[in-house]
């Protein structure tokens, strides 16, 4: 996770307040939450700490059941994720009642910031480290397979959901396994993992993991217009990964027709 300049116009839940922790950064805030990065227990330990405050267009009963609900149910997922192998940040800490979870911080960047350096201006791309940017592609759909085999959907899978976490310590020969790559090259390097898990939802529905996919594939073909053709690479180490791959492919071509069918209609 990377962090833009700091903006603390908002008031920070009371957790960031205690003295025992670090100053806070304000990473990004949307419609529902904020996202902050600190530490936890330790001056040395980065966390993410995601704080859900209330809104004062709801009725305060309302607003408390659901923040309630909402932090729980993310916890619960994420949890879930880590206990099965699923490439997911460890949660830390939470105060469902507060409104607040706190998690490990991702270091890297996300995968969109990855793939948009390295495809750059130069039309050389469409072959130049074209394995290692397939290569990208086997690792996301190793993660969401992981993901869906563990009875998870995400929700909302784009490119920016999903970080590039450097591999620490691979040496080969004595030297880094980067060392005299190029450059360009080493932006698709490290370990996918998958973040911002608040629209996840425990589903073993093949309609559901389609409609993940189908997310995912529009999100990118937007995103990333120059390396859609290479989209069936997470498709087919999705398959290897997870087994009911094929039923949920299958349902994928349905959920894309009928979004076919919505843009004709407009």
């Amino acid at each position: 996770m990377t962090a833009p300049s700091a903006n603390q116009d908002f008031p920070p839940p009371k957790i960031l307040t205690h003295p025992s922790t670090s100053p806070p950064t304000l990473i990004t805030q949307g419609a529902e939450g904020r996202l902050y990065k600190t530490t936890h227990l330790l001056p040395t330990l980065p966390c993410a700490l995601k704080y859900r405050p209330p809104k004062p267009y709801r009725h305060p009963a309302l607003d408390a059941r659901l923040t309630r609900a909402r932090i729980s149910a993310e916890a619960k997922v994420l949890e879930r994720c880590w206990r099965e192998g699923v490439p997911v940040p460890a949660v830390y800490a939470m105060d469902a009642a507060r409104g607040w979870l706190a998690m490990e911080w991702i270091e890297g960047v996300p995968v969109r910031v990855g793939i948009n350096n390295f495809l750059g201006e130069g039309e050389e791309t469409q072959t130049k480290g074209e394995g290692e940017l397939v290569d990208l592609m086997k690792r996301i759909g190793e993660a969401v397979g992981k993901l869906h085999r563990t009875g998870v959907v995400h929700g909302d899978l784009t490119t920016s959901n999903m970080m590039l976490r450097p591999r620490s310590g691979t040496q080969v020969n004595g030297e880094s396994e980067a060392t005299g790559r190029d450059d360009r090259v080493k932006v698709l390097e490290g370990e996918v993992v998958l973040i911002d898990f608040g629209l996840a939802t425990q589903s073993m529905s093949d309609e559901d993991r389609a409609v993940d996919l189908y997310v995912l594939e529009r999100a990118f073909a937007s995103t990333h217009p120059r390396a859609e053709r290479l989209f069936g690479a997470i498709l087919d180490e999705y398959k290897t990964t997870f087994k009911k791959a094929p039923s949920v492919l299958a349902k994928l071509e349905d959920v894309r027709m009928r979004g076919r069918k919505r843009s004709m209609l407009g």
